[in-house]
């Protein structure tokens, strides 16, 4: 482990733990102490890194409201308030959401499905804009205010960094904004087929957030909406077991899917 002040290796470690357990250390060089989350996102968190780990993962994986997770953990003997876990949202849930994003890069289907779905925030319907390929993997989803020629634009464009190459084919229903936006930012190359028959895939496909959104009861502002809309999308995809279309994968498949993933989840958490 490297000093996180002068970045030198010449540290030695200490007889002292933290208040939480963690093993202390001292630079030869610039003399201070420090431990393994010194200088990382989870300095002066008052509760231990794999704990703070799995209340966000429940916050975004399970129907839980805030205060069901500061229930939830009270049974195993930690307490906190349900303020805490949104700091920890705000200060966290980023950072996984980021590393998500670069792993999936370049792994989106050339055939688009794109809808957008209401989201209520503080009082006012908002439009998360969202898309997802033939095989029903997600390419992207943007939380907007407005429905028009720019947030359609934006959308795209956002969805366009998640592949290496434009899509064969994008389908969408009515929204008059999208034949514009998909030629002037797409191409006009791109197929589309406008069709509401034809986009039942990506309706479908808003059952999730829709079924997660309900017993929240809307947000409070739209950052959080924004950010809780985008974790949860892209967690929900990183645990989605099937890659292609009608793939069969067993229950127990499943299962050790789901492990596998929490662990390397959990590996790369920590890593910040």
């Amino acid at each position: 482990m490297n000093c996180p002040h002068c970045h030198s290796c010449e540290v030695a470690p200490l007889s002292g733990t933290t208040d939480l357990g963690y093993p202390v250390f001292r630079c030869r060089v610039c003399r201070r102490k420090f431990n393994e989350r010194t200088g990382t996102s989870f300095n002066y968190l008052e509760f231990p890194t794999d704990i703070v780990f799995q209340v966000l993962l429940c916050r975004f994986r399970y129907k839980l409201s805030l205060r069901n997770l500061a229930e939830l953990f009270l049974l195993r003997g930690f307490e906190f308030t349900h303020q805490a876990v949104q700091e920890w949202e705000a200060r966290l849930a980023s950072l996984s959401v980021e590393q998500l994003r670069r792993k999936r890069q370049g792994q989106v289907g050339r055939r688009w499905y794109v809808d957008e779905t209401y989201v209520k925030v503080k009082g006012r319907w908002c439009y998360l804009y969202r898309a997802i390929d033939h095989d029903g993997n997600l390419v992207d989803s943007m939380l907007s205010s407005t429905r028009d020629m720019a947030a359609a634009q934006r959308f795209f464009r956002s969805a366009l960094s998640m592949t290496d190459e434009i899509p064969q084919q994008v389908t969408s229903d009515g929204h008059d904004s999208y034949p514009r936006a998909i030629r002037e930012v797409l191409g006009t190359q791109v197929e589309h087929r406008n069709n509401a028959y034809l986009n039942r895939k990506i309706e479908q496909d808003h059952r999730g957030v829709k079924q997660r959104y309900y017993p929240m009861l809307g947000f409070g502002a739209f950052p959080s909406a924004q950010r809780f809309c985008s974790a949860f999308d892209e967690i929900r995809q990183y645990f989605r077991p099937r890659r292609r279309r009608k793939q069969l994968v067993s229950l127990a498949r499943q299962r050790q899917l789901f492990v596998a993933k929490v662990q390397s989840l959990k590996a790369s958490f920590f890593a910040r």
